[in-house]
């Protein structure tokens, strides 16, 4: 990270501002050509830690992601205009994260409510919803392995 006074290494900081993010964006490889593309996430701390998402059975992320599984992330929160007298002397304080890992599809029941029960609870705290054998079959869940995270903050 080229400014390491604004780089922020505790697990538990860089875990506070995936909990208070409601988007992560992923950077994916299409061709020579970056895609990226905003989602709902769910967040589940380990060793690797994984974030998980949802989306329809077809469309150009999956195709992708299956042709190369590995992706970019991204998050951030606290956005705040600092204000000045002279057009340059604006900026933008935040909290945000960067990171990489490979994304692959979860195929079996137990594991796709795994990931829908973490993508729940970021957004309702709740993790005990219960999911019908039809929505199941018809959503795709993706588990994001985390290889590198990185986070910094402008406050």
């Amino acid at each position: 990270m080229r400014r390491s006074d604004r780089e922020l290494q505790e697990k538990t900081t860089i875990e506070s501002i995936i909990s208070k993010a409601d988007v992560c964006r992923i950077a994916l490889i299409d061709g020579d050509l970056p895609y990226i593309v905003a989602l709902n996430f769910g967040y589940k701390p380990g060793n690797p830690s994984c974030l998980f998402f949802h989306c329809a059975k077809t469309g150009r992320k999956l195709d992708i992601i299956r042709k190369n599984n590995t992706v970019c992330f991204q998050m951030d929160i606290d956005h705040e205009l600092v204000l000045a007298n002279k057009a340059c002397g604006y900026g933008m304080n935040f909290k945000s994260i960067v990171g990489f890992g490979k994304i692959y599809e979860v195929e079996d029941k137990i594991g796709k409510i795994e990931g829908l029960q973490y993508i729940m609870k970021q957004y309702t705290s709740k993790n005990d919803f219960v999911y019908e054998d039809k929505m199941l079959e018809i959503t795709t869940i993706l588990r994001l392995e985390i290889s590198e995270i990185t986070a910094k903050q402008k406050v």
